[in-house]
Formats: structure tokens, C-alpha cells, sequence
């Protein structure tokens, strides 16, 4: 799928244009291993691994990457995987900075996560403490 088909769907399906993609990372419980210490041992008292993902608006994963100790935070596991430096060198090609829908305003393409990943060039986080309507 194109960016440009990326994008319109996020914004026409969750009203937020130039986006690419949602990230995060899921605990996927395990035994726990043999002769391990505490690296699989996450914040909720459970033996896990680290599912990141990203997904497109209709919640269709794009990458997908398992395997990371439970122990780790999001951030932790960001810079150690392949889509961060993937991102960073934008070996995916994308888009130059555009215009947001019916505005002049400049914006790059981004992908959002949540308030652990580190904010980047093309990589949004919420902003900390307020919501904000629809209008807003």
C-alpha cells in the first residue's frame, strides 16, 4: 500500500492525516526458560517476550518483531530494533514533508506510538496531560 492511501485512511477512518502507522509493543507470556534469571520477568509479575508492532488504520500489521526480554520498556526495545534504524536512515522511503489536509501547513509523515517511544522526526507520542476534542 502506498503512503498516500496510508495516510488518507488514518485520516478519513481517525480523523489524523499524515500518518503512516501505530506502534507498540505487547508482553507475550512464556514459561519461563531454562537456567534464565530475570531478563523474561516483566512489570506484571509474568514470564514474557516483546511483540513490537506496527499497524496501518484497518489494524493490518506492516512489521512485526518478537523477542525481546519482558523485561524491557518500549523504548528500551525500540533502539534495538530493525524498524528504528530502518526509520532513522528511511530506507522505506518516506514521503517528504507535505502540506496537512486543507491547510498550509507543513508536516512531515509520521507514525505514532504512545508516550515510551522517544519523540523523533517521524515519530509522534501523545502529548503529556491533556485531551483534547475533536475540534481542537
Amino acid at each position: 500500500m502506498s503512503g498516500d492511501k496510508m495516510t488518507v485512511n488514518f485520516f478519513t477512518q481517525w480523523n489524523f492525516p499524515m500518518c503512516l502507522g501505530a506502534l507498540d509493543e505487547k508482553c507475550v507470556l512464556i514459561a519461563k526458560p531454562h537456567n534464565t534469571g530475570s531478563e523474561y520477568y516483566d512489570y506484571k509479575d509474568n514470564f514474557s517476550i516483546i511483540m513490537m508492532a506496527l499497524v496501518d488504520a484497518n489494524h493490518e500489521f506492516l512489521y512485526v518483531d518478537v523477542g525481546a526480554y519482558g523485561k524491557a520498556s518500549d523504548g528500551g526495545v525500540w533502539n534495538k530494533y530493525t524498524l528504528n534504524s530502518v526509520i532513522e536512515r528511511n530506507d522505506i522511503n518516506i514521503p517528504a514533508p507535505h502540506n496537512i489536509p486543507f491547510t498550509n501547513r507543513l508536516s512531515p509523515y509520521i507514525i505514532v506510538g504512545d508516550e515510551t517511544f522517544p519523540l523523533k522526526q517521524n515519530l509522534m507520542k501523545p502529548h503529556p496531560g491533556h485531551g483534547q476534542t475533536l475540534e481542537q
